[in-house]
């Protein structure tokens, strides 16, 4: 077993170290953009980005954020050098526990279908699936994407 995590908030000298873990971890999209994501973010007190660090390394990371019923979570990564340490779990409940602070009482997350590691992985650590239908639109009118 690894040492803890040091979870903290995102810091602006950061975000470049962020987005590569998240590229690493096959987390961006061509249709997202990480770093207007991470903004986004830290504009309103709804969300943050926390970062699990090992010593001097950031190890994990999650953006969590809430509309005021639920909370959600997104680019929960772990970097693949540090994996099946725990600090996957590390970072969920870090991701929990600031929500719990806000007063917001469950955590939704999107899990693609073919992901079947990150399925298990939040199965492993108490989530249940909830048959829902997603529905999305792109406000620009651009076709969805997979």
């Amino acid at each position: 077993m690894s040492a803890a995590l040091q979870i903290a908030p995102l810091a602006d000298a950061d975000i470049p170290a962020v987005i590569a873990l998240w590229r690493r971890c096959g987390l961006v999209r061509p249709w997202n953009d990480p770093e207007a994501d991470i903004a986004l973010a830290r504009q309103n007190a709804n969300a943050d980005v926390l970062l699990g660090r090992a010593g001097d390394v950031i190890a994990a990371s999650v953006l969590v954020g809430h509309d005021g019923h639920r909370g959600w979570v997104y680019y929960v990564s772990v970097d693949p050098d540090h994996q099946r340490q725990n600090f996957g779990g590390a970072i969920m409940t870090a991701a929990e526990d600031w929500l719990r602070a806000r007063g917001i009482e469950k955590l939704q997350l999107m899990v693609r279908g073919d992901n079947t590691q990150v399925q298990a992985f939040y199965e492993s650590i108490g989530f249940g699936e909830q048959k829902r239908i997603v529905y999305a639109k792109w406000l620009d009118g651009r076709e969805l994407t997979p």
